[in-house]
């Protein structure tokens, strides 16, 4: 593991009880954030292949019970050991292992889908290719994936001091139109893509994406 990749992970082990005190009721003061969750939902099962899908960059897996109720089964992975321990500590009815988004533990073609939810935000320019034809290679063709993020350019930028826990990451938060031309070059095709003003405490608009793999 690369140094860059080490801080991130170890950075995210101690955020994790952070994100539980602050993200936990998070996805239910989000209207947007549930409608776009809820048409992958509806998209995915309409599919018809299948229920399961990847919760990639799950963090504590506050998703995993929204996305289970509307009839998928999610499998979380999360680059981070301190992350994967709350969620099986939190949401001990479903399935967590640590994984790297470049790398996942999934068979060719396994998936109905994978959400990605605020989780391609650290993929280096380098990174990107590999990670979203990885994401590619586990989806079943026609199945389904769906991505938010901060909006901006792609550039580099050093997050986690506002935490005041001692950390700090590299993060690049892409603009919609790179999320959208990255996904179409690994074999996904835009089927809704939107966005929202920034709401407190966010200083930027997010951004949603939801693709069909064709090819």
């Amino acid at each position: 593991m690369d140094d860059k990749t080490d801080e991130l992970r170890a950075a995210h082990d101690v955020l994790a009880e952070f994100y539980v005190e602050h993200l936990a009721d998070h996805l239910e003061r989000m209207p947007a954030e549930r409608a776009v969750l809820g048409l992958f939902c509806e998209l995915t099962l309409a599919a018809g292949l299948g229920t399961t899908i990847g919760d990639v960059g799950c963090g504590t897996g506050r998703l995993e019970p929204y996305l289970a109720a509307r009839g998928l089964s999610p499998h979380g992975v999360d680059l981070s050991p301190g992350m994967v321990s709350v969620a099986r500590r939190d949401y001990p009815g479903f399935s967590f292992d640590e994984a790297d988004l470049r790398d996942l533990p999934f068979e060719d073609a396994s998936l109905a889908g994978v959400v990605c939810w605020y989780s391609l935000l650290f993929l280096t320019p380098d990174d990107r290719a590999v990670a979203f034809a990885e994401l590619a290679r586990v989806v079943k063709p026609g199945g389904y994936f769906v991505t938010a993020s901060q909006v901006g350019d792609g550039t580099h930028q050093r997050r986690g001091r506002s935490t005041d826990l001692g950390i700090e990451f590299d993060a690049y938060w892409m603009s919609p139109e790179e999320m959208r031309r990255r996904a179409a070059e690994a074999g996904f095709e835009a089927v809704f893509w939107g966005g929202r003003p920034a709401e407190e405490p966010e200083t930027t608009p997010q951004h949603f994406l939801l693709a069909r793999r064709v090819s």
